[in-house]
This record gives structure tokens, C-alpha cells and sequence, in this order.
């Protein structure tokens, strides 16, 4: 798989949460001859399974995006518009987006916004209509934008809208990719609906009833300037390794485990410890009796702005984690 060719259909994908079929039709063609099973379940999760005589292992990325939904059209024709998952306001001015319908526009504040004090309800998106009338003939109240800018590769860094959590679900398709043979009984989730609360992960957790999880999401990477610190991992510093976050602390014999299969195949990698954010591991950790959960993260600058970056190192060495997961011997829990 060429991770930019596959980012790049990926991200042509109109996949906010809530509205995740483009996505996940992306998806299941991509994998289409490496699972003996597919299945989409009520609520949208694609849920791949490849046979296993062992225990069962849910691997999970999420593949919803955060976007915006229009809630009023002024008598002028700009849309104001509510979020969908995180998005602020500060970090959005006079980025592109574009609707399912292929119309497009801009995010714009009020003149008379206080740029200190910057909320979403400051801004509105101008697709270039004239008036009221002219902006509902194109776009209607409930309808859905995402961020249209455009993916760069700097050296081996990646610079690209929603690589939270495209960069993931690649990592884990190019794990899907390189597993041989595994004594596990495995089971590749693709989640929705993750951006505004972890929803799509529970009922697919329950469904499965796994003994081991893995989730590959992001993780905001604390080597930019003024971070505090508030991620441990860095750029090109190798697949991060949950420790902890705040849906999740991570069982320490996943993390132990993670920590020495990295060891063992030469897989770069370091610690991910974040102290604001969290991931689908929240809901799947406490599924039914308790599953035993880790995750695998690709470090990543700028969550949620309309230019995210990430390295190329990172997302194969999360990549061979996952594999190595993958093919080895985990003993039976019941």
C-alpha cells in the first residue's frame, strides 16, 4: 500500500461523524481480499474478521472526521453553523470546506468579533451566494461540511487535513497488509462516531466480546513549541505506546507486551502519555466484564486544525506494532 495514494482517496472521502459511508465504502475496498468476514453493524462500525482458532483480538480505528453542520442561513446567504466532535474557533479562520454536494466555501468571523474571544457562534460560511434564497438552493439547514485542504508531503512528514484519524486507519490497513499467520482469532473495527464521545466502539466491543484490544488513534505530539508538555511522545520518535489518557490507563501487561514485541522486532517506539484527550480504548476497556486493552498511536501535531502533521516513520512503525500484535502468542483468558 502507498500511504500517500491511499491518504489521498481517503481523505477525497466526505466522512464527518454521523455520515461515514463514503469512508467506510473506501475501506471495505481496500480490504476486500485480506478477511474471511465483513460485516456493518447498526450503527455504521465496519467490523472485518479474519479467522482464528485462538483468543479474540479487536483491533479499532476510528474513521470519522470532526466538521461543522449548518444551522441557519442569514437573509444575506452566509450559513452559521454548529460543530461536529471538537473544533475551535480560533483554529478554523478562512479555512476551506466543502459540502457532500461538492459546493464550497470559507469560515469567516463577524467584523465586530472580539478575535481574543473567538466562538463558533463569531463565525459563518460564505459559499459566494447572494442571498437567502440563493444559498438554500445549495445548501440546506443539517447539511455537512469537512475541511478541504490539501495534503503535502515535507520530507518523510506528512501535512494534511484529518490525519486524525486517516494516518490510523492506514497504519492499521498496512498492518491488515503484512500479517502472515496468526494463532488469533482477529477482528479489524473501523469505529464511528468517535469525535464527539467514543460512541461507535461500545456497541462494537460488546458485539465482539474480545479478550485482548488494541486501538490505533493519534496522539498530540509535545515537541512543538509552548506544548507544556501535556504529550510525551514526539515526531519520528516511533509508534506510541498508551500509557494512559483520560478515557483510559492501559492494562500495564498490554503495555508490557507492546513495549517488548517492539524490543524483540526492532520496532521504534516510545511512551504516550496525555493528560487532555482520549480514544476509542475508553469504552472498550470496560466493555461487558473488561477487556484487556492497549493502544498504538501515531504522534501528531495540530490535532484539529485544518493542517495536521505526522511522520511517515511513525506510521510504519505503528504499523509493524500492530502486526507483530498481530501474529503473536497471547494466552487464553477463559
Amino acid at each position: 500500500m502507498d500511504i500517500l495514494t491511499a491518504l489521498q482517496e481517503l481523505n477525497a472521502c466526505h466522512a464527518p461523524s454521523g455520515e461515514e459511508k463514503e469512508i467506510r465504502d473506501c475501506i471495505q475496498r481496500m480490504t476486500l481480499d485480506r478477511v474471511d468476514e465483513t460485516h456493518v453493524d447498526a450503527l455504521g462500525n465496519l467490523i472485518l474478521h479474519k479467522k482464528g482458532t485462538g483468543p479474540k483480538l479487536l483491533f479499532a480505528a476510528h474513521m470519522d472526521s470532526i466538521g461543522l453542520m449548518v444551522t441557519h442561513i442569514e437573509k444575506e446567504g452566509f450559513l452559521r453553523f454548529g460543530c461536529i466532535g471538537g473544533l475551535p474557533a480560533e483554529n478554523i479562520l478562512y479555512t476551506p470546506v466543502r459540502f457532500l454536494s461538492g459546493i464550497r466555501g470559507t469560515i469567516v468571523p463577524d467584523q465586530a468579533a472580539d478575535r481574543s474571544k473567538l466562538t463558533l457562534d463569531d463565525l459563518y460560511v460564505d459559499i459566494g451566494a447572494k442571498d437567502e434564497q440563493e444559498a438554500a438552493e445549495q445548501v440546506r439547514i443539517g447539511d455537512t461540511a469537512v475541511y478541504d485542504t490539501p495534503l503535502n508531503l515535507l520530507g518523510s512528514r506528512l501535512l494534511s487535513p484529518y490525519l486524525d484519524n486517516r494516518i490510523s486507519c492506514l497504519a492499521l490497513l498496512k498492518a491488515m497488509e503484512s500479517i502472515d499467520k496468526s494463532p488469533n482469532d482477529l477482528y479489524f473495527v473501523f469505529t464511528v462516531q468517535e469525535e464527539p464521545g467514543l460512541r461507535g466502539a461500545k456497541p462494537a466491543a460488546f458485539a465482539i466480546d474480545p479478550d485482548y484490544a488494541v486501538v490505533c488513534d493519534v496522539t498530540p505530539a509535545g515537541d512543538q513549541p509552548g506544548s507544556k508538555h501535556y504529550g510525551s511522545s514526539r515526531l519520528g520518535g516511533g509508534a506510541a505506546i498508551k500509557v494512559m489518557d483520560t478515557s483510559v490507563i492501559c492494562h500495564p501487561e498490554m503495555v508490557d507486551r507492546l513495549k517488548a514485541l517492539a524490543e524483540k522486532n526492532g520496532i521504534t517506539a516510545q511512551n504516550d502519555v496525555i493528560v487532555k484527550g482520549g480514544t476509542d480504548a475508553g469504552p472498550l476497556h470496560i466493555s461487558r466484564s473488561g477487556v484487556l486493552t492497549g493502544g498504538v498511536s501515531v504522534p501528531c501535531r495540530y490535532i484539529h486544525t485544518p493542517q495536521e502533521m505526522a511522520d511517515l516513520r511513525d506510521v510504519e512503525s505503528c504499523a509493524a506494532l500492530l502486526s507483530a500484535f498481530a501474529e503473536s502468542a497471547l494466552p487464553a483468558l477463559r
